[in-house]
């Protein structure tokens, strides 16, 4: 746990899950220099009185700064939603403070303050920057933030083309502020997203079906070679059973398993919910009319009973919130190992490199190569 001093108080904040051992704070300088900003230190005092909404807080920060004056949160991940929970609740803010909103719900009628942190992925800053336009009006303030790594031409030039002219501040700690005038005269255009795409053949239940994907996620306008190799080696299943296809992405590998067999019951697990979005789409366009499945925001496993399900098809990231690790793999291991039953499988696919199988053989006590070729390897772990 780290302190966050800012014009507005100290606050006791962490990332989510909270893990004593990780070094990387819940905020950055781009937090520090907006906050510092919106009280007047580094700029004009800015105006809060009116509804102030904060689209991409990594974990709360600003939310939790901000709460006095009754922000919404937009959010893409179910990670920064429950951060932000934990802060506000160390904090002392009561709940219903900070409405928690996601990037899938209708936002305010009305926006006279818009504070943006600029996300990683220029295709969701563009599709919420087309889905908030109608929102704000000429005396909205909006003001972006993010590290100079993160702010680009073709960055003010989203905010440009949607929103109306943009400038942006001197750099501070590495930080910037980018600075939008709404002009209502601006016709940006339709929204692109989401988007649709054929799969390729011989990739077996799913070949040459239509997939939707939202803003945001992993390989947003193709199917990804990982997934691809994994899509030709899905074990072969029957009966009733309950598969879980865990980081579901766009749902590809759960409406695989859904189609090769008609009695599995399905779950798609993802922390955002611009993934689960496009797994809920995907499905519903290409299984018959009444066949189910759930949806699941999550981290990782941690909302599936204990002992319930039969096979996890799971393609693990190796990176989360900027920070590159295995530490998002080791939780989903864990996780699935706790939520299989007696002989259930978790099938993995990964790069080489990454030395899966070895985890999956300390955890599971086995571990069996399915597939595999000179770039990814499919692996079986059976819980005993």
């Amino acid at each position: 746990m780290n302190r966050f001093a800012t014009p507005r108080g100290e606050f006791d904040l962490t990332r989510f899950p909270e893990n004593p051992r990780d070094q990387l704070r819940a905020w950055d300088a781009a937090d520090e220099y907006l906050l510092r900003w919106l009280a007047g230190i580094d700029g004009e005092p800015t105006d809060l009185s009116g509804t102030v909404v904060v689209l991409g807080d990594r974990w709360g920060a600003l939310v939790t700064a901000l709460a006095d004056h009754r922000p919404v949160q937009i959010t893409d991940s179910f990670l920064t939603q429950q951060a932000t929970l934990a802060n506000l609740a160390r904090g002392g803010v009561p709940t219903g403070t900070v409405r928690l909103t996601t990037t899938a719900d209708a936002p305010p009628d009305r926006i006279d303050v818009l504070l943006i942190r600029v996300p990683k992925s220029l295709a969701l800053l563009e599709d919420q920057l087309h889905r908030l336009a109608p929102h704000v009006h000429p005396g909205t303030v909006v003001i972006g933030a993010g590290m100079v790594t993160e702010i680009h031409t073709s960055t003010l030039k989203l905010f440009e083309r949607i929103l109306g002219p943009t400038k942006t501040s001197l750099a501070a700690k590495k930080a910037r502020l980018i600075f939008c005038t709404p002009d209502p005269a601006l016709h940006p255009g339709d929204n692109p997203w989401p988007l649709g795409y054929a799969l390729p053949a011989g990739v077996g239940a799913v070949s040459v079906l239509t997939v939707t994907s939202h803003a945001g996620i992993f390989c947003a306008d193709r199917l990804d070679i990982g997934t691809r190799f994994f899509l030709q080696h899905l074990p072969e299943r029957s009966g009733p059973e309950h598969v879980v296809d865990l980081g579901c992405g766009n749902g590809v590998l759960g409406l695989a398993a859904a189609l090769s067999n008609s009695e599995a019951q399905v779950t798609f697990i993802d922390e955002s919910y611009q993934a689960l979005a496009s797994a809920e789409a995907t499905f519903r366009a290409n299984v018959p009319e009444g066949t189910t499945a759930t949806f699941l925001a999550a981290d990782g496993m941690s909302g599936v009973p204990a002992g319930t399900v039969d096979l996890v098809l799971n393609n693990p990231p190796f990176h989360a919130h900027r920070a590159t690790t295995d530490e998002t793999a080791w939780r989903m291991f864990n996780g699935s190992r706790a939520a299989l039953r007696r002989g259930g499988e978790l099938w993995v696919v990964g790069n080489r490199h990454l030395g899966y199988h070895a985890k999956l053989r300390r955890l599971f006590g086995n571990c069996e190569v399915a597939a595999s070729d000179p770039k990814f390897v499919v692996l079986r772990a059976v819980k005993r």
